[in-house]
């Protein structure tokens, strides 16, 4: 991505309040929340854009007991605090901090009445069932929300700065609401009137836009809650100084006071009164510390992470010269995606995470020995999880997406998009896999030939009743909720019919890492004794993340950050 330079950037501080070093959600919610509170903000981005991950992702907060959720009807299990409490407890087992889940309980609700009531940052509910709802203290729907929809020619000039999203799940750099109904219409664009005027109108203002401005301005999901975020920051006259990295933490007499700050190669220095606030993203992209802590890195695999290339541990690093660490303490330090590498020529690859193709019935997943390891309409973080221990033998931790003609024109795969969309670039540049039969197709992926033919006839013997008793696939609402409802009698399930068939190989990577700074409750890093180090701070990815290594639910990430922000 070509990175854009502000044509005229502010000068660079002398002093501060609240220096913090990162402007995603974790870093934008900290700045935004201190200069309500009356004190004097500055934030610095090394990226010359800025929204972080933020602006890649989904956009969603998993917020028990938030407004949104609890006006929604239907309600199969209502939820309560205690029921939030005994799902987290079941979901991080020997890693349930009960101080820091009561305070996430208790302010994340009043985070997001603050953000509304006090910003330019709004909510919308999803109809998103936790990602376990059948376990004690789940519920089908109203504990996460996602950013409303938004303009963002609103932020004038510095929509230049406003990370694009991740262009690999955009159509021509236009954006697909998470709700999940605009890719309805898209799918069903060849099928449906209603669906190809809506598709038409769409592409018509899409194209307007891409006249006007250069980029697609009606963002949503994470896009949306990082443009919503900047727009309230800037209104504040907080300086958010992109271009501008953080290369040493300064100490006073024991405590942090501030941090050097190199733009245009020139370094500077900017004295925090108050705090610096490390919301530097986590170290997806550090090469050392992914190899140390990726179980599947250290047999030799492939990671390919679609977040943004600046999430390269800076945050850790400068907390570790002052007496901090980060230690990998969970058995998953890391959100897992299943991800495929799209060709782009001369040897580079766009990384595409698999967020909805997988659900779909007539799809599978199978290891390079052609069997089927997991229930493939579970969260990207549980098959991710999944895929890491079914491979343990192996040096290469992948699986392959197989289905037949029918479905790959019909859903899609991967990057590879349905009818009328050809198919015929995808397969040229080595994207996908194409056989008459189910054994050539296993010769051209590399599969186990016999494995897979014996696969596809056990499942499908199932399968055409809609039924998965290997895997117990669209048993859960979550599985269900992004199937396809009509397929009858199970949305995730249905045979693999006749050839040509075809397999898209899958690798490993991540939506952002969990081990990270160990804090107090409120923030604090903490020193190797427990101790914490005066004056400096973490939010997002650069700390801990509460939910100990495990994914329960969407927006579990950008929920305790923005609350912990």
């Amino acid at each position: 991505m070509k990175q854009r330079h502000h044509s005229n950037p502010p000068p660079i501080p002398a002093t501060c309040d609240v220096l913090v070093i990162g402007a995603g959600a974790g870093g934008l919610s900290t700045a935004i929340t201190a200069r309500k509170a009356g004190l004097d903000v500055v934030v610095v981005e090394k990226a010359d854009v800025f929204g972080g991950t933020t602006a890649y992702s989904g956009g969603v907060l998993w917020i028990p007991g938030n407004r949104h959720g609890m006006q929604q009807d239907a309600h199969e299990k209502p939820d309560t605090r205690d029921a939030a409490r005994t799902y987290l407890r079941g979901e991080l087992g020997a890693f349930y901090d009960e101080e820091a889940i009561d305070a996430f309980l208790e302010h994340g609700p009043r985070m997001l009445d603050f953000f509304e009531r006090e910003t330019d940052v709004q909510f919308v509910p999803t109809l998103y069932p936790d990602y376990h709802p059948h376990v004690p203290g789940g519920v089908d729907v109203g504990r996460s929300v996602v950013a409303a929809p938004f303009d963002a020619s609103r932020l004038g000039a510095d929509l230049a700065r406003l990370r694009p999203p991740l262009q690999s799940i955009t159509f021509i750099g236009m954006m697909f609401n998470s709700s999940n109904a605009d890719l309805k219409h898209f799918f069903n664009a060849t099928r449906s009137l209603a669906s190809a005027w809506y598709v038409a109108k769409r592409l018509a203002s899409h194209l307007k836009e891409l006249a006007i401005h250069g980029r697609g301005v009606q963002v949503t999901s994470g896009n949306a809650l990082a443009a919503r975020l900047a727009k309230s920051a800037l209104d504040l006259h907080i300086p958010i100084l992109t271009g501008t990295a953080a290369r040493d933490l300064i100490v006073d007499a024991g405590r942090v006071t501030g941090a050097v700050v190199e733009r245009a190669g020139v370094r500077e220095r900017i004295a925090a009164r108050r705090a610096v606030v490390l919301a530097g993203g986590g170290f997806s992209h550090d090469a050392v510390r992914t190899a140390q802590s990726y179980a599947h890195l250290q047999r030799g695999g492939t990671h390919a992470s679609p977040v943004p290339d600046d999430n390269t541990g800076d945050g850790a690093r400068l907390a570790e010269r002052v007496g901090a660490r980060v230690t990998a303490r969970y058995p998953q330090p890391a959100a897992w995606m299943p991800v495929s590498r799209v060709p782009r020529g001369k040897g580079r690859f766009a990384v595409f995470p698999h967020l909805l193709d997988r659900y779909k019935p007539g799809i599978i997943g199978v290891t390079r020995r052609g069997a089927r390891f997991t229930n493939e309409s579970n969260s990207y973080h549980d098959v991710g999880a999944a895929m890491i221990e079914a491979c343990r033998d192996d040096a290469d931790t992948a699986m392959w997406l197989i289905c037949d003609h029918a479905t790959i024109r019909k859903y899609g795969l991967g990057y590879a998009k349905p009818a009328p969309v050809p198919l015929g670039p995808m397969l040229r540049n080595g994207y996908l896999a194409k056989g008459r039969t189910l054994a050539e197709l296993a010769r051209r992926a590399g599969i186990d030939a016999q494995g897979l033919e014996a696969t596809v006839r056990r499942y499908n013997e199932h399968a055409a009743r809609g039924e998965d008793p290997a895997f117990g696939r669209g048993s859960t609402s979550f599985n269900r909720y992004l199937g396809d409802p009509a397929q009858r009698p199970n949305p995730c399930v249905a045979p693999i019919g006749d050839g040509p068939y075809y397999a898209l190989k899958i690798v490993m990577g991540d939506l952002g890492t969990f081990d990270g700074l160990r804090t107090s409750v409120e923030g604090a890093v903490l020193a190797d004794d427990g101790q914490a180090i005066a004056g400096l701070y973490a939010v997002g990815n650069d700390r801990a993340s509460i939910m100990g290594g495990n994914y329960p639910g969407a927006g579990i990430t950008l929920g305790p950050i923005m609350t912990f922000g």
